[in-house]
């Protein structure tokens, strides 16, 4: 039950003292000591921290003893997250990152973020609803261009928690006493905007991620070259039909009048699959384009190299129109491996199900080329995505190998002039975005291509 109190929508007391979740997880990037035996400098995150746990419990009704917040005291490495970590990202009501440089450059903090943020993703598609639970702090003012796309697109006023707070952030004002009456009035702005966000928002709890196939929201990273911190370009093609031409006696409740309106799993997800992908690979730091294949001109021409990575999402229904398997299968003749084909199901759909056999046997007949190649994550989405969940699970793969491929056949020109002493560089609307994030081999435009059938990358 909510109730409505001067236009603010608040769980009642009864539904929240049930839910012992934590309020919020605390996301923040461990600051190295400076010299042996120094002090702890992540001391003055763990003083926020309790301040803001204290906030929490003075505004809500949690019981003693149930977490106000989370804070990971750890130290993590690339090589551990705990079962700990993932389970309260799965179940937090409210994701705070501390922004900070150090913050978008640490992958770990980027697979948090990610974590949290197909949740609400998840939410969104199942109930149609918009999800945002994500309330940045400023911990070190970041520089607008410096931020991420995920960051940057993130709808929120850091000026009503103060003009100082802007300027210094709550390092500034915690570690300066002047500041004290600027550090207390933004603390307990931020814990009011937890508390607001938690009750209105609800995201669901889901299963815990597993940190080794967790991307970071922050981009790949990459030590031979500075971070770029803009979205990396992506197409997402869908090839299904309308309710207009479907097979006859396809259940026309998968599909609307566009074939971007298709919907495998319905009726557990109520958004068009298409823009949940695109939802979840912009928190990969990409901007996604979303064609139809039926509508795509560009030529089917190997020759010609690509000009971003893609994603081609198939229904296995579409297969049934003689032209459109055609047309696929002139695609899958062509070697254009910086496309991911990724085949999605529901094994709730009861047709689908029920035509199986003959569904696969077109898709083995159309599709032999994509159902063999690459790596072994992409011959598994081409080969059929039985939920939503396991559609999220395997796309950052998918989109990992296309990008990959992408910097492998993208057209590389030598440097102006006719000198040949710098390293050939990629041209066209991809390269500011691939080359700062992506490491290009000086080799690239003869590189082997090994790594299309070896499973050991996967």
């Amino acid at each position: 039950m909510f109730i409505q109190d001067g236009g603010r929508v608040h769980a009642s007391s009864q539904q929240r003292a049930a839910d012992h979740r934590p309020y919020f997880f605390l996301s923040y990037a461990h600051t190295p000591r400076y010299g042996a035996g120094g002090p702890d400098p992540d001391m003055w995150v763990e003083r926020l921290f309790r301040d803001l746990c204290g906030h929490v419990m003075a505004m809500t009704d949690l019981p003693a003893g149930a977490p106000a917040g989370f804070m990971d005291r750890e130290i993590r490495s690339g090589e551990g997250w705990s079962e700990r970590l993932a389970e309260v990202l799965a179940t937090c009501r409210v994701f705070v990152p501390l922004f900070s440089p150090r913050y978008f450059a640490s992958e770990m903090c980027g697979k948090e973020w990610y974590a949290f943020a197909q949740r609400e993703i998840y939410h969104q598609a199942k109930s149609n609803r918009l999800a945002e639970a994500i309330v940045p702090a400023l911990w070190v003012p970041v520089p607008p261009e410096q931020l991420p796309g995920p960051a940057e697109r993130l709808q929120f006023n850091h000026r009503a928690f103060g003009d100082r707070y802007v300027t210094d952030g709550l390092y500034g004002l915690i570690k300066l006493r002047i500041f004290a009456e600027e550090y207390e009035r933004a603390v307990y702005e931020l814990a009011k905007r937890i508390v607001s966000v938690a009750d209105t928002t609800a995201v669901g709890p889901s299963r815990p991620l597993d940190y080794r196939q967790a991307p970071s929201a922050f981009g790949t990273p990459d030590p031979a070259r500075p971070r770029s911190t803009g979205p990396r370009p992506i197409q997402l093609t869908v090839a299904a039909p309308t309710r207009h031409d479907l097979p006859p006696g396809r259940d026309p409740e998968y599909y609307g009048d566009m074939p971007q309106d298709w919907n495998p799993y319905y009726p557990e997800a109520h958004r068009p699959l298409a823009y949940v992908a695109r939802d979840l690979v912009r928190t990969l730091n990409y901007q996604a384009t979303i064609a139809s294949f039926d509508h795509d001109s560009t030529p089917l021409d190997s020759k010609q190299p690509p000009t971003r990575p893609e994603l081609l999402i198939i229904d296995r229904w579409a297969l049934e129109d003689d032209e459109r398997r055609e047309r696929l299968a002139a695609f899958d003749a062509e070697n254009r491996p910086w496309v991911s084909v990724v085949v999605p199901w529901s094994r709730d759909d009861h047709q689908s199900r029920g035509a199986e056999g003959e569904l696969s046997a077109k898709l083995e007949q159309t599709l032999p080329t994509k159902l063999s190649q690459g790596r072994a994550a992409c011959r598994a989405a081409a080969r059929g995505v039985p939920s939503m969940e396991a559609f999220g699970q395997i796309l950052p793969q998918v989109v990992e190998a296309a990008a990959q491929q992408y910097l492998r056949h993208a057209q590389v020109y030598p440097p102006a002039g006719g000198s040949h002493t710098e390293r050939p560089r990629l041209r066209g609307p991809m390269a500011a975005e691939y080359a700062t994030t992506h490491y290009i081999p000086d080799t690239l435009d003869h590189a082997p291509d090994a790594e299309d059938t070896d499973d050991s990358q996967s």
